[in-house]
């Protein structure tokens, strides 16, 4: 299963990032393999939709699950029509490795 984790940078010592579509990095980790790929955010300085945006990187991505502080009205909606589950996690001093090694 792919799983998205918002990152403020692209490695597993960034920390976590509590915005979604402002996000700077996500961070692909497949609970498979074992991948970690970090992948820039591209609409992150879009004036508006950029939670949407990424949202649609998610569904192309073919993520199941997102990992992130907060997600808007209209991104929920599109994730749940595409059967992605959110994980809300407040906490942004945890780095991209705990949240890894909370997830395994």
């Amino acid at each position: 299963m792919k799983t998205i984790i918002t990152s403020q940078g692209n490695s597993i010592k960034s920390r976590f990032d509590l915005r979604f579509g402002r996000a700077m990095f996500f961070c692909l980790y497949d609970e498979v393999s074992k991948e970690i790929i970090f992948i820039e955010n591209a609409p992150i300085n879009e004036l508006a939709n950029a939670g949407i945006k990424a949202s649609e990187k998610m569904i192309d991505l073919g993520v199941k699950k997102i990992i992130s502080g907060d997600f808007g009205q209209k991104v929920r909606e599109l994730l749940e029509t595409n059967n992605i589950q959110m994980i809300i996690m407040p906490d942004d001093k945890k780095t991209i490795a705990e949240i890894i090694e909370m997830i395994k």
